[in-house]
């Protein structure tokens, strides 16, 4: 990830990768415009709770909902509800080929400039002949807003919102002229639609208006006496022409009451409860099969779900739900401080009285990544599922130097085996586009991919020699598979993912080169993800963290073809490959090295977001106390020296490692 700041793919990382900042805001005297908020409603029953008392000003503070494939963020509005949507398919641009035709040429010259200590020469050389056509790849885009709009209340009492991790259900409540209304939303994975329900203690009071709001090239329609429609077609990017159609609906689902239509937006009056179904899809069948037939898709969906009774609705979700999520719990301990609102958790956490607010976000860290990675979808990219914008930060896309592997760290380990699916399907898919790129870009076999991808499962490199030239990222989403079979032994999945691995380390077999001094096997060239060297400049050869993923590849790699009992001459190869690779190296100052040369305390950037060299100790397992010893303790000695001021994300690695560190 590109110098990140404290921004919600931060906060996003750092949730799923150890421990998305539970927030909101404190005050409650202006919580809304026009509306005054008296009373103190009570805690919620339920004790993995997100709450707060007054509704969501900024995106930041919504609630997030998810089934894998459709996300809203929930704002809980009195006069205005907006649920803001994605579909996980949304993104910009279309099937595209990014791979430069000249990069190939250049290649030797690029080694031989690197290996002579020319780097800024072997950065111009790269960043001209060598980077992906287009330069960027495609963002991530919203499907836009559905609005609901109430009567004016000037005043209401006990306000509370909030979200259940352990029925993914959110939830609002107040009272108004003697009137308790109540709202709950899901996302269902067993409908395929998300769910909206309104109701009152008094009949006849739901009244609202309801319409679509969106940035897409996009047509806003009723269509029918109770459903609203939005067409549209997906944007162009980096010169790639959109190629993607879409579609959402909105079905009004009335208990008593009334619907009208003004324009292109529907009027309820005089409802005693009233059902919102939603749902959304796009065109997209696969990163090469744009002939999807959303409309279709929607209609059915609405039309199935519109059968159902809600509280029919609600139990498919249930059932589908929370079997996942109830098989971890985490019990440490409670004190009266579990009952305030989560903005105060969050302040007064550090005062050490509140032992349940780390189960809450340990827990939510689980909830997300349910919420946005189960099988027949994406894999959770850089905002999980939720994006309001059409050009969101680092265009929201799957960042694989280190922030789409971490996504999935809890996965396996927290009991979550079947969210890791979609990630193993773009994985399989990268082996195509990436044996292509291996080919136009390397003059290798295997596949290949560099440090971001997209929907479309670009693998060229892109964004620049200083980020982009880093041949890993497929090497390192291979462990992810690999994880997956070291945790539940199932030979036939082993069969399935096993060509992966082989092609991933086929490309090194073909594109490691001995370097000049030791005539170690090493990559050239490339980089230590998005860190300049003393050189000026970040491209380089055999940078510590390559060495140690592919120790880790070809040991997958060999020990899967003993299983299988394939491949026993390959199986020999990758043995005696990964003996020659670059040990790694401790420095003068007792550092584990991040490159070949003793560069650390010479470098630009002592604090450094990515603390890449130290893979080795987390997320492998190849540096331990135990085994390797100087390794430890020159771990510790480099995370002492790259303190852990960082981003989100950043820091959610450092806290692995010091927890590596005992």
């Amino acid at each position: 990830m590109m110098h990140a700041t404290n921004s919600w793919p931060g906060r996003w990382r750092l949730l799923l990768g150890c421990a998305l900042v539970l927030g909101g805001h404190t005050g409650v005297a202006a919580a809304e415009p026009g509306v005054q908020f008296h009373g103190e409603a009570p805690p919620p029953k339920a004790p993995l709770c997100l709450w707060y008392r007054e509704p969501a000003r900024r995106w930041t503070e919504a609630l997030a909902l998810g089934n894998g494939r459709l996300g809203a963020m929930v704002f809980g509005g009195v006069p205005e509800e907006r649920l803001q949507l994605n579909e996980d398919t949304l993104w910009g641009g279309g099937p595209y080929d990014p791979d430069n035709p000249e990069a190939l040429a250049a290649l030797p010259e690029a080694r031989r400039l690197i290996f002579a200590g020319q780097y800024r020469a072997a950065d111009r050389l790269i960043g001209q002949k060598m980077m992906a056509k287009p330069l960027g790849q495609m963002p991530y885009e919203t499907v836009g807003d559905l609005l609901l709009t109430f009567p004016d209340l000037p005043t209401v009492e006990n306000y509370r919102r909030e979200l259940d991790l352990d029925t993914a259900i959110m939830r609002v409540s107040y009272t108004a002229a003697g009137v308790t209304y109540t709202r709950e939303a899901f996302a269902s994975a067993a409908d395929q639609v998300i769910v909206l329900r309104l109701s009152a203690t008094r009949p006849g009071k739901i009244a609202f208006s309801a319409r679509w709001r969106t940035p897409q090239q996009a047509v806003p329609e009723v269509n029918g006496p109770d459903t609203l429609r939005l067409q549209g077609h997906n944007a162009a990017s980096q010169g790639i022409p959109g190629a993607l159609s879409f579609e959402a609906r909105a079905r009004l689902l009335l208990e008593g009451g009334r619907i009208g239509q003004e324009g292109t937006t529907l009027r309820v009056r005089g409802a005693n409860a009233a059902t919102v179904v939603i749902t959304a899809a796009t065109s997209y069948r696969s990163y090469r099969d744009v002939s999807g037939q959303p409309e279709e898709l929607t209609r059915k969906a609405i039309a199935a779900a519109s059968r159902t009774s809600y509280e029919a609705l609600r139990r498919a979700h249930l059932a589908s739900y929370q079997p996942l999520f109830r098989r971890v719990t985490l019990d440490l301990g409670n004190t009266a401080a579990a009952r305030h609102p989560t903005p105060e958790r969050i302040h007064d956490f550090a005062h050490g009285q509140d032992p349940q607010f780390a189960t809450l976000y340990f827990q939510f860290a689980r909830y997300l990544l349910l919420a946005c990675s189960r099988p027949g979808g994406q894999p959770a990219n850089l905002q999980g599922l939720w994006n309001e914008s059409m050009n969101p930060p680092w265009s929201s896309k799957y960042t694989i130097n280190i922030n789409t592997e971490m996504n999935y760290w809890p996965a396996e380990s927290c009991n979550l085996p079947e969210c890791v699916e979609p990630l193993v399907q773009m994985v399989q898919d990268l082996t195509q586009t990436g044996a292509r790129t291996a080919r136009a870009q390397w003059g290798a076999g295997g596949w290949v991919t560099h440090h971001n991808t997209d929907l479309w499962r670009a693998t060229a490199p892109i964004d620049g020699p200083a980020w982009g030239f880093w041949p890993m990222g497929g090497a390192w989403l291979c462990l992810h598979l690999w994880d997956h079979f070291a945790f539940n032994g199932d030979r036939h999945y082993l069969a399935r993912i096993y060509p992966t691995l082989k092609g991933a380390a086929q490309f090194f077999l073909d594109t490691l080169v001995e370097e000049p001094t030791h005539h170690w096997l090493v990559t050239c060239p490339s980089l230590s993800p998005e860190h300049e060297h003393p050189g000026g400049a970040s491209i380089c050869a055999g940078p510590t963290m390559d060495e140690q993923i592919l120790r880790d590849l070809f040991a997958a790699c060999v020990r899967a073809s003993e299983v299988l009992g394939v491949d026993p001459a390959l199986r020999h190869q990758w043995a005696a490959t990964r003996a020659r690779l670059a040990p790694s190296p401790i420095g003068h100052a007792g550092q584990l090295q991040e490159w070949l040369q003793d560069w650390d305390l010479e470098a630009p950037d002592l604090h450094h977001r990515h603390v890449s060299h130290l893979f080795g100790l987390f997320p492998s397992d190849q540096i331990n106390q135990r085994e390797t010893p100087a390794l430890y303790a020159a771990a510790r000695k480099s995370l002492e020296i790259r303190g852990d001021e960082a981003t989100g994300w950043g820091l959610a690695w450092r806290l692995n490692l010091w927890a590596r560190l005992h």
